[in-house]
């Protein structure tokens, strides 16, 4: 009976023909299959391998299991089935066939509904529901008010301070000296 081994670790570079090179040192290959990806066409970095003797397939475990190859340490053990999962062919997929479309609800009756309450009319609803207006709005920076600035008055220059003398408060006018 034949056995399949799995062979992993692959160098992307590993060919058939040196796959088959490396194992008929154990034993003739009845058969290889090296996978190459869909979409770009190299090689998935792993192999099928298959003796028809089951002692030159235990031998090639035991023997090429994490022993170099190409520079790259091999993974192999013996194939298992795949698991069970849907196929992938280009034949049309077939559903189950849905549950026909319930009846339309009579003039004056309401549809049944499962997604949750109706909603408030837009006439009774409470204003500035879900955060206000004016978190909806985008922010801009905030305005300056014109009010509160002193620009000066044309009598203020007019005003004659003396500040220029030592110490204006010990000052003598001459209008107070004459008393």
């Amino acid at each position: 009976m034949a056995v399949r081994l799995f062979v992993g670790n692959l160098p992307y570079s590993a060919t058939e023909a040196a796959l088959r090179e490396h194992f008929s040192s154990i034993g003739p290959l009845s058969y290889i299959y090296l996978p190459l990806d869909r979409e770009t066409g190299k090689p998935r970095g792993f192999a099928f391998v298959e003796f028809s003797d089951r002692a030159h397939a235990e031998d090639a475990i035991r023997r090429f299991n994490n022993q170099l190859f190409m520079g790259r340490p091999l993974a192999v053990n013996e194939a298992r089935e795949r698991e069970d999962r849907p196929q992938a062919s280009s034949a049309p997929r077939s559903f189950a066939p849905r549950e026909p479309f319930a009846e339309p609800p009579a003039a004056g009756e309401r549809p049944a509904r499962n997604f949750g309450p109706d909603a408030t009319p837009r006439g009774r609803r409470k204003p500035g529901g879900r955060g206000g207006k004016g978190e909806r709005v985008p922010k801009q920076p905030i305005r300056e008010k014109p009010g509160g600035r002193f620009f000066g008055d044309a009598d203020d220059e007019t005003v004659d301070d003396d500040l220029s003398s030592d110490n204006f408060a010990s000052r003598v006018d001459d209008d107070f000296q004459d008393e």
